[in-house]
């Protein structure tokens, strides 16, 4: 079975792509599609789930598939796509700078860092649920008669709550 079919087409000074595929007998369609500089100009998807049940339907599929490809080829070259295509300016890619947080801004990723219970109370993080269980233990064992341990626990919960709520964009605090 074939799987597809890829050209590069230079027209009117431009690099175009034609791609064409098959999705299978589990989704029977295949379409072809028609970029510019990654921008997708045209498609055109066709079903044969009607056909299914032929004794040679790789070869009549494959031969569909050739003819849409060709068609999307032939229609390029005869300007039906001019307009649209040449209207768009792709951008490269590398040309786009993307931003990333700060290390101090970015609240989730202290979260998620490896710290042992001893380093998280040593840096002020917010220890993770299992180490907050391990540190209420010590806690709870070592100064029965401290009051301190449960209202520490509350509030690195809600430091932990408030660190999730701005990573997600949330206005409560």
């Amino acid at each position: 079975m074939v799987l597809g079919f890829n050209h590069n087409l230079m027209y009117k000074g431009e690099v175009f792509h034609v791609q064409t595929e098959d999705s299978g007998v589990t989704a029977p369609h295949f379409i072809t599609l028609l970029y510019r500089g990654g921008v997708i100009i045209s498609s055109k998807k066709t079903g044969y789930s009607d056909i299914l049940k032929m004794d040679n339907l790789e070869v009549v599929v494959e031969e569909l598939m050739k003819e849409q490809h060709k068609e999307m080829m032939r229609r390029l070259k005869a300007g039906e796509f001019d307009e649209k295509a040449f209207s768009l300016k792709p951008q490269l890619i590398e040309n786009y700078k993307i931003s990333t947080l700060a290390p101090e801004v970015d609240p989730i990723a202290e979260l998620f860092a490896f710290n042992s219970p001893s380093d998280s109370a040593s840096k002020n993080d917010v220890p993770l649920p299992l180490e907050l269980t391990q540190q209420q233990a010590k806690s709870d064992s070592a100064s029965q008669t401290k009051n301190s341990a449960p209202s520490d626990t509350v509030s690195k919960t809600a430091q932990l709550d408030e660190a999730i709520l701005s990573f997600f964009g949330s206005s409560k605090k």
